[in-house]
């Protein structure tokens, strides 16, 4: 059984510059969902500031949604407080590995 690997080889700088925008549109990606993640926890903390204002001038009577805005926003916070410590427990983690 004869295998003719010619017809393969000419695919391969095709698929190799496919894997590399593949990469490049992945790595924006990541950042676009980090940033947008942000970006909700930072509507959250701005969202349970303006209720709390509003309970403050009267606007608001309702407790109740007060507290639900403020704990969502802490919630929010903590999570990504503690996504933060595990990102740079792992980067140190990585950086003392020996080459």
């Amino acid at each position: 059984m004869k295998i003719d690997l010619t017809k393969t080889i000419p695919q391969l700088p095709t698929q190799l510059e496919s894997n590399k925008n593949d990469k490049q549109a992945s790595g924006a990606n990541f950042a676009d969902e980090i940033k947008k993640a942000l970006d909700e926890v930072n509507d959250l903390q701005l969202e349970a500031d303006k209720i709390t204002n509003q309970f403050f001038t009267g606007d608001i009577q309702d407790l109740h949604q007060v507290m639900l805005a403020t704990e969502k926003a802490d919630l929010a916070l903590q999570l990504t407080m503690e996504i933060r410590n595990k990102v740079i427990e792992a980067y140190k983690e990585i950086s003392r590995m020996q080459i």
